[in-house]
């Protein structure tokens, strides 16, 4: 979650590909400067996600500044291992 995070942050739309799972990736992705800066990433919660589970959550919250001034943003990310047991990260909702 935390290197995920950090590479939207810096534009590195290439590690958030190879770190998405394969059924759930998107076919193209650009996290371009959009006048956003991400600042801060608050783990609120996990479940799951320890050596000898498949899957896991992580509740979390994103913060960033824009034009608008301060932006949170809450999600639920769900991640799961890959056939070569990397985590990957499936989908998540706002939480």
């Amino acid at each position: 979650m935390r290197s995920r995070f950090s590479a939207f942050a810096l534009g590195m739309d290439a590690y958030l590909v190879t770190t998405w799972a394969e059924e759930t990736r998107p076919p193209g992705l650009d996290t371009s400067d959009d006048g956003i800066e991400w600042r801060r990433l608050l783990i609120r919660d996990t479940s799951a996600g320890g050596p000898d589970d498949a899957t896991g959550v992580v509740a979390f919250t994103a913060i960033a500044r824009g034009q608008e001034g301060r932006i949170e943003l809450r999600e639920r990310s769900r991640f799961a291992r890959d056939a070569s047991g990397r985590w990957v990260y499936v989908d998540g909702f706002e939480d």
